[in-house]
C-alpha cells in the first residue's frame, strides 16, 4: 500500500492545485479616471477581485490624481493627461512591464480621445477595452486589427441591451423589409455630460433600415436629449439626471393605424461597469489561451456566456 502523505503536506499540494485551477486576476488600468464611470468601473474590478493599476490617462484639466474606495481597499492613481502623450505611452509601458499579460486598458474617455488613445494602445499593444463612443470607427478597427491588439470594442456593456441588439440584427436577417413601409423615430437622452449621439442609437438603426422603415433612417435623425427640463419630460427621474441612458424607437406604419415601440431604459451605471468586467474576463481568457482572433465585440462576450 502507498504511505498516506502527511495532513499538512495533502492540504498544502490542494490549496496548490485550486489556485493553479483558480482563473487569473486582470489588473485594470482605468483610463477615464476621476469621470463617473471610470470610477464605477474601478469599483467593479475591485469588487471582483482583479487589481487596479496604479497610474493611468487622462484628459486635459484633470486633478493628477484620485483614489477608488471598494470592498475595504483604497487604491491611490496616478494621472497621466492627455497634454503629455509621451507620458501617457511611458506609463503604459511602466505598468506592462509591472503586470505583464494580465494589464487590460479600459476605456471611457472621450469622444475626441477615441482615435489618439487607440494609436497608444496599438503602439504599446496594450490590449484593451473601448467603451467610448464617437471618433473615427473604421481607423479605430483598422489601427487595432493592424497591430494585433487584444481588444474588446463596443457601443454598449449591457448584457440586456447586448442581446436585444443582437435579436434585432437576427430579425432584420431572418425577415428583412418587415416594417416595409414603417416610419420611425428615435429619441435618446442621456446626462447632460454625454458630448456626442448614442453608439448604441446609432448601432440600431441599421437593423431597423434592415427591416424596411420607410424612408431609410440616417443617424442625423436620432433625436439627442441633453437638458434637464426635456429629459424631465422624456420619463427621466430627476435622481437619474447624472447617470441615465433612455431609447425608445417608434416605428408606425404608413397610414397611422400601427404602431410598435422597443425601449430600454438605463438609470445609473452600475449595470455597464458589471458589463465591462465581463468583457475583460473575456478578454484575459483570449490573451491567455493566445486566440488568433484579436478583436472582439460584447455579442461575442454574450455568445460564450461569459457575462454574469
Amino acid at each position: 500500500a502507498r504511505p498516506l502523505k502527511p495532513p499538512a503536506l495533502a492540504l498544502t499540494e490542494a490549496l496548490a492545485l485550486a489556485a493553479m485551477s483558480a482563473p487569473r486576476k486582470a489588473t485594470v488600468m482605468m483610463n477615464g479616471l476621476p469621470g463617473a464611470m471610470g470610477k464605477e468601473i474601478a469599483a467593479a474590478a475591485l469588487r471582483r477581485g482583479h487589481g487596479l493599476a496604479t497610474m493611468a490617462m487622462t484628459g486635459a484639466g484633470c486633478p493628477a490624481e484620485c483614489e477608488v474606495e471598494q470592498a475595504g481597499k483604497t487604491v491611490k492613481v496616478s494621472l497621466v493627461s492627455s497634454s503629455q502623450p509621451d507620458e501617457q505611452r511611458k506609463a503604459i509601458r511602466d505598468m506592462q512591464a509591472k503586470h505583464g499579460k494580465e494589464l487590460i486598458v479600459v476605456d471611457f474617455t472621450h469622444p475626441t480621445a477615441v482615435n489618439p488613445n487607440a494609436d497608444i494602445y496599438a503602439e504599446t499593444k496594450c490590449s484593451f477595452v473601448m467603451g467610448t463612443t464617437g471618433g473615427d470607427r473604421e481607423k479605430l478597427m483598422k489601427v487595432t486589427e493592424d497591430s494585433e491588439t487584444y481588444a474588446v470594442i463596443a457601443p454598449n456593456m449591457c448584457k440586456q441591451i447586448v442581446a436585444f441588439q443582437a435579436t434585432m440584427e437576427k430579425m432584420a436577417s431572418d425577415f428583412p423589409n418587415a416594417f416595409g413601409g414603417y416610419k420611425m423615430e428615435l429619441v435618446e437622452s442621456h446626462q447632460s455630460s454625454k458630448a456626442d449621439t448614442s453608439g448604441t442609437a446609432k448601432a440600431m438603426v441599421e437593423s431597423f433600415n434592415k427591416l424596411g422603415v420607410t424612408p431609410a433612417f440616417g443617424v442625423d435623425e436620432i433625436q439627442m436629449i441633453r437638458e434637464k427640463e426635456e429629459q424631465v419630460n422624456f420619463g427621466v427621474p430627476e435622481d437619474a439626471l447624472s447617470g441615465h441612458a433612455w431609447h425608445t424607437y417608434t416605428l408606425t406604419s404608413g397610414d397611422g393605424s400601427v404602431q410598435f415601440q422597443f425601449k430600454h431604459n438605463v438609470c445609473g451605471r452600475r449595470t455597464y461597469a458589471e458589463g465591462v468586467m465581463d468583457a475583460v474576463e473575456f478578454l484575459l481568457e483570449k490573451i491567455l489561451s493566445g486566440s488568433e482572433k484579436r478583436i472582439f465585440n460584447m455579442i461575442d462576450v454574450l455568445s460564450e456566456g461569459k457575462m454574469q
